[in-house]
């Protein structure tokens, strides 16, 4: 990537060793949902590949060198499991877990957050706040560490859920402690490379953008050095601590949206300083990370009272709302953009497991396909050589979009 030189438009690439066919982490090899694949319109009821049981989460199911991996809850225990499963035949490889105290969060069991896979290795973060790096080939547990114990920090609500970003030889987590808001991991070792920030935590997941860490946290959008050096802050809380949405790049801006206090979009300046460019207190992003296509965001707003949410699609420029389509689930839907540039759709898994493919299209909402895939879920999809990788409350299963 080029040096950090803000004036540019930025660009998101997550340094991991892996090849641009895979899903290594949350949102994908750019960590903002999108794939060159194209998805072509279905005929009919889709109907899995495979399928294999698997145990409670909302962990979204991630892709690397052929291997699907599961992190979750096993049954009746105590613990964090992840599983790799073969990416053709769902056949398991291994199952591993390590115990951990019993936490129960509302709205099911497990850990939230999603792993990342770089050179070899699958790096979690629990909702208990461990940090954990798994061996791809066998399971075993290479290192632990106890982030919100080791750190002082508290646990959120619904338990640590944002998913641990991979930055070079380093594995960042938000922590949500003073002095250890946010901390870096050495990936061989598990030991402290740096820490920084009082920011306490919050359910979104960190990203990189132009070399800078940006992470919507409990109090700011904020821009740190790969270094730990904190650069830029603009301030954006959500009244209730429920920000979970990761930050994206977008038109030269960097957006964050929140439950409830909507969405900003940020330019940092030449000089370093970040200002807001605009702000929409009604572009409320529950935990579904938007899409960007050319010159509009595609998004799903809603509440934590409304239960009904509402896809909508925002001029990138100003924030103003161009469309709108109503009750497209309750609380959740995951969007993703497939295709190459200038040929873009959109694929949408809401939390009722019905799978849509639109245009991306900022005249009006244009169905292409849809299905019911599964149960409820609010785990994000994997798009990997045209097969979709998605979980729901139960299972984990394979479809075939070619």
């Amino acid at each position: 990537m080029a040096r950090f030189l803000i004036a540019f438009a930025l660009t998101l690439t997550p340094t991991l060793t892996l090849s641009a066919g895979d899903w290594p982490q949350f949102l994908g090899l750019n960590r903002d949902n999108s794939t060159a694949e194209t998805v072509a319109p279905w005929k009919g009821d889709l109907k899995p590949v495979w399928k294999k049981t698997v145990g409670e989460s909302h962990s979204s199911p991630v892709i690397a060198d052929g291997v699907v991996y599961a992190f979750y809850q096993p049954k009746d225990k105590n613990a964090d499991a992840l599983a790799a499963f073969d990416a053709k035949t769902g056949k398991i490889k291994w199952e591993k877990s390590y115990e951990r105290p019993e936490f129960k969060p509302p709205f099911g069991n497990g850990p939230r957050g999603t792993p990342a896979v770089s050179g070899g290795k699958v790096f979690t973060y629990g909702g208990t706040g461990v940090v954990a790096c798994w061996d791809t080939k066998t399971g075993e547990v290479d290192w632990k560490v106890e982030a919100l114990k080791d750190f002082g920090g508290k646990n959120l609500f619904f338990g640590t859920s944002a998913s641990p970003l991979v930055s070079g030889d380093k594995v960042v987590v938000l922590v949500g402690a003073k002095g250890a808001g946010i901390v870096a991991l050495d990936a061989k070792s598990g030991k402290t490379a740096w820490k920084a920030t009082d920011d306490p935590a919050s359910y979104a997941s960190p990203t990189i953008i132009n070399e800078q860490i940006v992470a919507l946290t409990g109090s700011n959008v904020r821009g740190l050095g790969t270094d730990g050096k904190q650069l830029w802050a603009v301030p954006f809380r959500d009244l209730l601590n429920e920000s979970s949405t990761t930050p994206l790049s977008a038109g030269g801006m960097i957006f964050a949206s929140s439950v409830t206090a909507g969405s900003i979009a940020v330019k940092v300046t030449s000089d370093g300083k970040a200002e807001k460019v605009w702000e929409n207190k009604a572009l409320t992003c529950y935990f579904s990370t938007p899409v960007v296509v050319g010159d509009y965001l595609y998004m799903v707003n809603g509440s934590i009272t409304a239960k009904s949410i509402v896809l909508r699609c925002v001029e990138l420029k100003t924030g103003k709302l161009v469309w709108e389509k109503k009750d497209v689930g309750k609380y959740h839907a995951a969007i993703m953009r497939c295709g190459p540039a200038g040929k873009e759709q959109l694929l949408m898994l809401d939390d009722n497991g019905f799978l849509t493919l639109f245009e991306a299209n900022p005249k009006e909402f244009k169905e292409l396909a849809r299905s019911k895939v599964c149960g409820n879920t609010w785990a994000h999809p994997a798009l990997v050589d045209g097969k979709l990788y998605l979980r729901d409350d139960k299972e984990l299963m394979c479809f075939e979009l070619k």
